[in-house]
């Protein structure tokens, strides 16, 4: 008696696939309604909206990105082909981004460069979540490739310089406050605004370049052994 085939969508494959096409799904769901909600905003109560941005969406921006930590995850344990540091930096950019400086100062809740910044992202995502959300079930437009490929050249050195001005912006209040910053024993202290300048010039020299150049990099190799994969199967 030879061994019993289980069915589909009882193999590894199948429930990896589909795992992961909810996964983008949920993901493609929020960063669109995110999305939607600010461009219905902005022609309905013009510049008035951007100051609300954060009031607006904030709280379902602040799910769809700590959702994305699992992408850490699926990379570890190999369910995700991509590369493990390019997308630990742009995922541990954008926690710190809207958790520490936008989150924790209402100021900065209100300037325009968060409306800027929240429509970068989604730009990005909403596309990178598409293109990843049809490949898993095999589909593929040319038009969405190509946009997949190419869009993140001129969004990425652009979400890193609205990266670096909403950390400028919010340097005043973290020193009026004190946000963040502590006393340690032995007369030792942390003041949080030198944290935020050293890491905004790591931004500039280590952090932003390596994401701009090797997280697009390790998308366009994924992309091409996933056509390579399509092309053999044909």
């Amino acid at each position: 008696m030879g061994p019993v085939e289980l069915p589909a969508w009882l193999q590894p494959r199948y429930r990896k696939n589909a795992y992961l096409f909810i996964y983008y799904l949920i993901q493609f769901c929020g960063h669109s309604w995110i999305f939607t909600n600010m461009t219905v905003r902005f022609f309905s109560f013009g510049k008035d909206s951007v100051v609300d941005t954060f009031y607006a969406i904030g709280l379902v921006m602040r799910l769809c990105q700590s959702i994305s930590l699992l992408e850490l995850l699926h990379i570890y344990v190999g369910i995700e082909s991509d590369h493990l540091l390019p997308r630990f930096l742009q995922l541990t950019e954008r926690i710190i981004i809207l958790f520490v400086v936008i989150t924790s100062q209402e100021e900065v809740q209100e300037k325009y460069v968060v409306c800027v910044l929240f429509t970068f992202w989604n730009l990005l995502d909403m596309v990178r979540y598409t293109y990843s959300m049809l490949s898993v079930i095999g589909i593929s437009y040319a038009v969405l490739t190509w946009l997949s490929q190419t869009l993140w050249m001129p969004i990425y050195p652009l979400c890193v310089l609205a990266e670096a001005f909403a950390i400028y912006q919010s340097l005043p209040y973290f020193e009026s406050f004190g946000t963040y910053s502590t006393k340690l024993p032995f007369d030792l202290s942390i003041y949080f605004p030198y944290v935020l300048k050293i890491y905004l010039m790591m931004l500039f020299i280590v952090h932003g370049p390596l994401t701009v150049v090797a997280s697009p990099i390790a998308e366009h190799r994924l992309w091409t052994r996933r056509l390579s994969s399509h092309g053999s199967r044909a």
